[in-house]
């Protein structure tokens, strides 16, 4: 049977990359960000990167230059190199391996972890990362689901996490967006593979919400969540069909 979302996904607001803010010492997918949201209340949402060796490390972008104090692909690094990496404004803060974000939560608030396309084209060639993140999940005891804009790191999933709740993050796809192929968006912008990866949500972009295959999706069972929302009024107009929010730059609305 396809393992469903718990009810604290549901509920809780789920902070985009843990409650960020950089300005007050907490960068996106760090430590201080992720204790922050615990603090306030909020699920959280995290992304996983590969070092070298596959290891899972908590960290959004592919290159380390946004968001740390060093420069270069994060796959080009060894995971002891990545683990001495400062984040920018992050007090000293390096970056977190995915195990030591899951000591940090344990259990505390739902957990969403995103396993970011390794293969550059949303196709099958996505290492050995998906497996380090069935590792550390084995023993985690807490309100955990993981999703994927490439399917066939959900499909992945399933097959080693086939308990845990799965998703496909889902987009309008326009190819000046993407570094994708016409054809490959084509296809993903159907979400056609919502089936054949036994997963039971998406999180899908919110200003597309109104397409009819979410609507359609919807009818038959999925949960419906969605990304970024940046304000109370976006939050208003995205609640209208998602069941849940992945926000940030504000305080989202606790629901009962």
């Amino acid at each position: 049977m396809t393992p469903r979302l718990p009810e604290d996904f549901l509920r809780m607001p789920l902070a985009h990359r843990a409650l960020h803010d950089v300005t007050d010492g907490r960068p996106e997918n760090s430590r201080a960000a992720i204790s922050a949201a615990i603090a306030a209340g909020y699920g959280i949402e995290v992304d996983v990167q590969g070092s070298v060796e596959d290891d899972a490390f908590v960290f959004h972008d592919y290159g380390l230059e946004r968001l740390a104090e060093t420069s270069g692909p994060v796959r080009g690094r060894s995971s002891s190199e990545l683990r001495s990496v400062p984040l920018r404004g992050g007090d000293g803060e390096a970056i977190p391996t995915l195990a030591e974000v899951l000591e940090l939560v344990a259990g505390q608030v739902p957990l969403l972890i995103e396993i970011k396309d390794q293969d550059g084209a949303m196709g099958p060639d996505i290492g050995g990362l998906g497996a380090r993140v069935a590792d550390a999940l084995q023993t985690y005891q807490g309100p955990v689901a993981v999703m994927s804009f490439n399917p066939y790191a959900v499909s992945e999933m399933a097959q080693l996490l086939p308990d845990i709740p799965r998703g496909l993050v889902t987009d309008p796809y326009d190819p000046a967006d993407w570094p994708l192929s016409e054809a490959t968006c084509d296809r993903l912008r159907d979400i056609p593979d919502y089936g054949p990866t036994g997963s039971s949500f998406i999180s899908h972009k919110w200003q597309d919400l109104d397409r009819p295959r979410v609507t359609e999706l919807k009818s038959q069972g999925a949960d419906i969540l969605c990304w970024t929302v940046k304000s109370r009024a976006d939050e208003a107009l995205a609640r209208r069909i998602a069941v849940n929010i992945t926000f940030e730059q504000y305080a989202a609305s606790h629901l009962p």
